[in-house]
């Protein structure tokens, strides 16, 4: 017999879906909303023409104090929350100390490139919940790069310029002098707690919680370990008559293509970027945990011009050129045949038009069949209620307007059976009568 599709499972699967689609929705809502705090993120323009290069190169981590059985810490913490901002320059002794340890580390990558200018913004905001509490530590580098052309540009050869020194990264503290809150430390994250929360530091003070927030925050290492011929490279051979401007280059250079490097996005080059979490645990007058977090790291580099990796001497080089190669076509993938690319686009051209005509196919078969099971037009209403004591209800039932309707409909369960070997716990005789 055909099966009827009830109204209720129609709803029931329509909600389904419904429940499905709203899961989604919300996982991409709440997916493309997220801003990860990336743990050093470098921003840069470099022109092989110019004498000197400004960035910017930020740096942050988030520190989780948990106390779920509460304790001293508890608190000291639930329900504060402020904030430590400020700007420095090189004026400030601990600023050029920065600059100096700074430049001894881009030396020893075997680079000659030196920063001359240095400015750091500052800022720790602390929020006390009811079973932890967060401080998010910004620092903010913004250097002015000097001599990173190795060599000038010429018709014969392209200019070399140098890019080893972008891992930036030091270590031990760095004490800043400022006029709101004196003294402060700014490269490790135990620091802020001793100095502004001393009573929350005594309880912390000896243990592997301390080791774990004397690690430095300044530390774009993987930068400069990440091999930049595995960035992602693009060049806009249009974009500096648009963004000269933004470059501090007038009109005279019209016409020279921008080369892109970025690092951040996993990959099969690059290997798989993960967010950085370290843990300690210890337990004083009640037990804690203390957890870093950093996202992974993340770089853009610009160079006026197209430019190619190279290596002079072990140290990581761009060669280059104020114009791309005749017939040169490349992607973020670096070198990627385009032919491929628009093979690829092809097929999947094709595998939607093959889905499509299957559907249709699909579609025109089950034309014209519509609901299966009994045809509503066949069936009455039947009162089954009748008024008792001046109460009407309003109950009935369906029922075949044919006989010939019910014969192809009805349930094999309704047909007699024959009965054998006498009866067996079934109905009572006819003839049955109770006993006097």
């Amino acid at each position: 017999m055909d099966r009827f599709i009830t109204a209720s499972e129609t709803k029931v699967f329509v909600m389904s879906r419904a429940i499905i689609f709203t899961v989604l929705l919300s996982a991409i809502l709440v997916v493309g909303t997220i801003s990860p705090a990336l743990a050093a993120q470098l921003e840069i323009r470099m022109n092989p023409e110019a004498d000197f290069a400004t960035g910017e190169m930020k740096y942050q981590k988030t520190v989780f104090i948990e106390y779920n059985d509460g304790g001293k810490i508890a608190d000291q913490l639930r329900g504060k929350e402020f904030s430590v901002v400020f700007t420095a320059d090189a004026t400030d002794p601990g600023v050029a100390k920065l600059r100096d340890q700074l430049n001894q580390n881009i030396a020893s990558k075997g680079s000659n490139t030196h920063i001359t200018d240095l400015i750091v913004e500052y800022s720790a905001h602390l929020t006390g919940r009811g079973l932890n509490t967060s401080i998010d530590y910004k620092v903010i580098l913004k250097p002015t790069i000097n001599d990173y052309v190795i060599r000038q540009y010429s018709e014969n050869s392209p200019a070399l310029v140098d890019v080893s020194w972008r891992g930036l990264a030091v270590s031990g503290p760095f004490v800043l002098n400022t006029l709101q809150y004196g003294d402060v430390e700014i490269n490790m994250p135990i620091s802020f707690i001793k100095s502004i929360l001393p009573d929350t530091y005594s309880v912390i003070a000896g243990t592997e919680a301390e080791t774990l927030l004397s690690k430095s925050i300044i530390d774009a290492s993987f930068i400069g370990e990440q091999p930049i011929a595995n960035w992602h490279f693009l060049f806009d051979p249009t974009g500096i008559n648009v963004d000269a401007s933004t470059y501090g280059l007038d009109e005279s250079i019209s016409g020279f293509v921008v080369s892109t490097f970025t690092m951040g996005e996993s990959s099969l080059r690059e290997g798989r970027q993960v967010e950085r979490v370290e843990e300690a645990q210890f337990t004083a007058d009640a037990p804690y945990v203390v957890r870093t977090v950093q996202s992974a790291d993340n770089a853009n580099l610009k160079v006026i011009g197209f430019a190619a990796v190279d290596k002079l001497e072990g140290v990581e080089v761009l060669g280059v050129s104020p114009q791309a190669p005749q017939g040169y076509a490349t992607t973020s993938t670096g070198g990627f045949p385009v032919s491929i690319i628009y093979g690829m686009a092809a097929m999947a051209g094709i595998g939607a038009i093959a889905i499509l005509l299957f559907s249709s196919r699909q579609l025109k078969k089950e034309e014209g069949k519509g609901q299966q099971g009994i045809d509503p037009s066949q069936l009455r209403g039947y009162e089954t209620s009748s008024a008792a004591g001046g109460y009407q209800t309003n109950r009935g039932e369906a029922q075949l307007i044919s006989d010939a309707e019910y014969e192809r409909h009805r349930s094999v369960y309704e047909e007699e059976k024959p009965q054998s070997g006498g009866n067996k716990g079934g109905a009572m005789p006819k003839d049955w009568k109770p006993s006097s």
